[in-house]
């Protein structure tokens, strides 16, 4: 049996930017180690598998090459750019996730709306030896993330941020049940709020490219910080990426788009 298989990049509008994604089309569901297998032969941080349950209706999983992710922005990006392409007569869509959320995505004058909840973080402390390998001298600020398992990091400037340098085959030794370190600054650019990278080595790959399901607690922090619901947010990977971030009420609203590289069919996997 044939699987529908598309490539698009995630938070951009031009090709070899963003985040890219593999975005799998199922007609049923396939076994878990099969869909870690098909990531694995992606390479990508993420791919993303799709089920239609009605017209406008999807379930929707996420997989790292090592495990499952329970919420991804970029893969759900690239998927909702996937089927406005695929069924050209939809502009809104629903998504549920495997961990029961319920994502709504829209499309509207050219960009992809996507609604997130949002996420509360804690303050936490920063374990000495994971802020020494990546590099960071001195923090602002140190919070949990109990949903995405992540740990938040505020240093001083978007300058020390982008040149930081992790030292990824260190930080693999480390052992730590958290799934990454988001690290976050206020921007210098013109027209941008704040920036961030995102290291994950112990459950995906060194550094994703851009990531947007972190502005589930991301854009919550950052607007309470600057006083302001609407904030244009840039990751300053190697890739680059950017989009608005939106905090409304328990909602958080994503805007970007995607491109799509490649569309075509992939064999499935043998049980």
């Amino acid at each position: 049996m044939k699987i529908k298989t598309f490539i698009a990049d995630a938070f951009t509008d031009k090709l070899f930017k963003g985040n890219p994604a593999a975005v799998c089309i199922l007609k049923e569901a396939i076994p878990e180690e099969n869909m870690i297998q098909i990531a694995k032969e992606f390479g990508f941080s993420e791919s993303a598998f799709v089920i239609q349950k009605g017209p406008a209706d999807f379930s929707i999983r996420y997989f790292s090459p090592v495990t499952e992710i329970p919420l991804c922005g970029h893969a759900t990006m690239a998927s909702a750019k996937v089927l406005f392409s695929e069924y050209p007569d939809l502009d809104t869509l629903t998504f549920k996730t495997q961990f029961g959320h319920i994502l709504e995505l829209r499309s509207n004058n050219n960009q992809i709306e996507m609604v997130f909840p949002v996420h509360e973080t804690e303050k936490s402390p920063f374990p000495v030896d994971i802020k020494n390998a990546i590099g960071i001298q001195n923090i602002i600020n140190c919070e949990y993330n109990k949903d995405h398992n992540i740990l938040m990091v505020e240093i001083e400037s978007s300058k020390q941020l982008e040149e930081l340098s992790p030292d990824f085959a260190t930080l693999k030794q480390i052992k730590t049940t958290i799934s990454g370190v988001l690290v976050t600054a206020p921007s210098a650019r013109t027209g941008y709020d704040f920036e961030y990278r995102y290291f994950w080595p112990w459950s995906g790959s060194n550094e994703d490219p851009v990531t947007g399901g972190v502005q589930s607690f991301l854009c919550k922090y950052w607007s309470v910080k600057l006083d302001k619901n609407i904030l244009n947010a840039f990751q300053c990977s190697e890739r680059t990426g950017s989009m608005q971030v939106e905090l409304k009420g328990d909602q958080t609203i994503i805007r970007s788009n995607a491109v799509i590289f490649l569309a075509g069919e992939m064999n499935q996997p043998a049980d």
